[in-house]
């Protein structure tokens, strides 16, 4: 006997109160599983606590905001479906939204496209659909393996990374070529609540990129 299939699952982050139950209401009525959540810090834990289908994130949110969420997410091998909604319009935010996340709607909208624009995620995102995160990545003759929190050093000597180590690595590598501030590195890598020692950036990464008693340093 077949089973029927389990409904979508929806994260939707919003922090205005009649927007959220609203939009809640209707996702329900099309028959998604839904989740809430009105702060940034209370995303990021219901995101690493459970499994979801599609996130739906409003960018302007207290303590932590909608990109920066995604940014982390992707940082940690997180590769669900976001849909930012967003009253910033601006091109850079619609770009940084594209680019960050897998679509952008702008505030206000109509509810048939936003549904619309959320069921082809979901049907895009499905089983055998999804894309595949960084792995791997060949860096002055060494690999960085983010599968294994490893990096293999031209000899073949291999140092061993904590998560945090990897998510620097990470950071830097997929933003290469840009400016990353010091308080963005400490928001995504060492979390919404923690802010260590400003120079810990700088041990983090010597310790880091220390492979067969030479110091690499990424350009």
């Amino acid at each position: 006997m077949d089973t029927a299939p389990s409904p979508s699952r929806i994260l939707l982050v919003e922090d205005e109160e009649t927007l959220r139950s609203t939009l809640k209401l209707n996702f329900k009525l099309e028959g998604y599983d839904v989740t809430t959540a009105t702060r940034g810090s209370e995303a990021l834990d219901r995101i690493r606590g459970a499994r979801f289908d599609l996130l739906v994130l409003d960018v302007m949110l207290p303590d932590v905001d909608g990109f920066t969420i995604c940014e982390t997410i992707r940082l940690e091998g997180n590769t669900t479906p976001v849909l930012f909604l967003t009253a910033r319009n601006t091109g850079a935010d619609r770009v940084r939204g594209l680019r960050t996340g897998d679509d952008h709607l702008g505030k206000p909208f109509e509810l048939e496209e936003l549904l619309l624009r959320v069921r082809k995620l979901l049907i895009r995102s499905g089983p055998g659909t999804s894309s595949a995160p960084l792995d791997v990545f060949p860096f002055a003759g060494m690999t960085i393996d983010f599968r294994s929190y490893g990096i293999i050093g031209k000899n073949g000597l291999q140092k061993i990374l904590s998560k945090r180590e990897i998510m620097l690595l990470k950071l830097l590598i997929e933003h290469r070529d840009e400016v990353v501030s010091r308080e963005e590195i400490l928001q995504k890598v060492w979390g919404y609540d923690v802010f260590p020692n400003t120079r810990t950036i700088e041990v983090v990464l010597h310790d880091t990129t220390r492979v067969d008693g030479r110091s690499k340093a990424l350009a």
